[in-house]
């Protein structure tokens, strides 16, 4: 996208910009963000943008760098770690409430999911099958019942979301990934609760170490945001 059209919302416009370019990958863990290109870019003054940088500050996608005044969130293996146990928390109880509440829908719309993503990965399109990914593991806080637990992790989903896009992106990942969830799909089906369970602890476990080696090797980026245009 070019230009943004002037609506009412412009701040909410370049704000959903600006936080796809994070999680889809397009802008790189510690990547700077110029605002005078995104002026350029999108056809818009600082302030939207500026609004919409601290939006994104609140979020924890983006950090204040005292030299280029803002760039991509980066994290230490033990920050990663961190998350992921925040993840374990929150899915795992999640998951628990939606066996119990809604077990006949979790199915059929994690069943559905998993099919696109076993279509993503056949057309090895990665990019959608990390939105997939992402929609599995958010579909136990849509059918939990409990708005205090789903909002808690709404939170953070953009940076886990954004983790996910930019440390699982290898084939092999992918692959163990997605015999992940279909035995996770699995255990919904057969009333093996607490098989579920573990399944997603490991899951993210697995993750977990994933990330920890991929992190160290994330440098953060030196290239500033749409310099290729």
């Amino acid at each position: 996208m070019d230009q943004i059209k002037r609506p009412k919302l412009l701040t909410e416009l370049v704000l959903n910009y600006l936080r796809e370019l994070i999680v889809q990958g397009d802008l790189k863990l510690g990547e700077t963000i110029s605002e005078r290109q995104l002026t350029e870019r999108l056809k818009v003054s600082k302030t939207p943008i500026r609004e919409a940088i601290k939006h994104l500050m609140v979020e924890g996608l983006v950090e204040a760098d005292t030299q280029k005044g803002a760039r991509v969130f980066t994290l230490s293996a033990d920050e990663v770690g961190k998350i992921c146990s925040f993840r374990q928390i929150l899915e795992t109880a999640a998951l628990t409430l939606a066996l119990k509440r809604a077990k006949r829908e979790l199915i059929l719309e994690t069943s559905e999911i998993v099919n696109e993503m076993h279509d993503a990965q056949t057309q090895r399109d990665f990019r959608r099958y990390l939105a997939l990914d992402t929609r599995f593991h958010l579909t136990p806080f849509k059918h939990c019942d409990n708005r205090f637990l789903a909002e808690t992790y709404s939170r953070h989903a953009g940076k886990i979301e954004a983790l996910r896009t930019h440390m699982a992106t290898k084939p092999m990942h992918t692959n163990l990934s997605m015999t992940e969830h279909q035995a996770l799909l699995g255990a919904f089906a057969q009333d093996s609760h607490r098989e579920a369970l573990d399944m997603l602890e490991a899951h993210i476990d697995r993750i977990r170490r994933t990330y920890s080696q991929e992190i160290t090797k994330a440098a953060p980026a030196s290239r500033v945001l749409l310099q290729e245009c």
